[in-house]
């Protein structure tokens, strides 16, 4: 299986227009450790654009991306390697001194944990996904369940950053 041609010739683009013009940017890079200015922890989704957002240069945010951009509660450690390994290495050892929860509207992933929870419409053969969603259960508790609407998602969508935030203060290398 071959890459398809759009990001074959997306990828002779950029490196014609952005990487030739900043060729001793990204020489300079590649040899100095990064020294990030921000974590910013955000949805999978590929609307979510941060360095976009932010305005960022190359090397301003080291960047972890899961769906609906949670951040366990630190005694789920163990389930959740990949999000929680990200965010001590960005503390630990690249001492970054900002950490950004970034939700966004129309999060597909609040909305599922939504349908799982207050419908209980849960698609069982999404094992992994339906095992992550279930960090959201706590978020759920505060919501009028009689009603579907959009003011329950974007809700659920505000209130799980909430959480996030919440649950990344739990951290004994944050409070550190």
């Amino acid at each position: 299986m071959h890459l398809p041609d759009f990001l074959i010739d997306r990828y002779k683009e950029w490196k014609k227009d952005t990487f030739d013009k900043n060729s001793r940017l990204y020489k300079k890079t590649s040899v100095e450790p990064q020294k990030p200015k921000a974590m910013i922890i955000s949805c999978c989704d590929s609307r979510v654009n941060e360095t976009s957002i932010f305005n960022g240069e190359i090397g301003d945010f080291f960047i972890h991306r899961n769906i609906a951009n949670i951040v366990p509660t630190y005694n789920s450690a163990n389930d959740h390697y990949n999000t929680l390994s990200s965010i001590e290495y960005a503390v630990c050892v690249l001492k970054v001194p900002h950490l950004i929860v970034m939700g966004h509207s129309n999060c597909g992933g609040i909305k599922y944990g939504y349908e799982v929870f207050c419908e209980n419409n849960k698609i069982e053969n999404l094992v992994y996904l339906n095992e992550w969603i279930k960090n959201l259960s706590l978020v759920y508790k505060d919501l009028n369940k009689n009603t579907f609407d959009k003011n329950n998602i974007k809700f659920l969508e505000m209130k799980s950053v909430i959480n996030s935030i919440s649950n990344l203060q739990e951290y004994p290398f944050i409070k550190d």
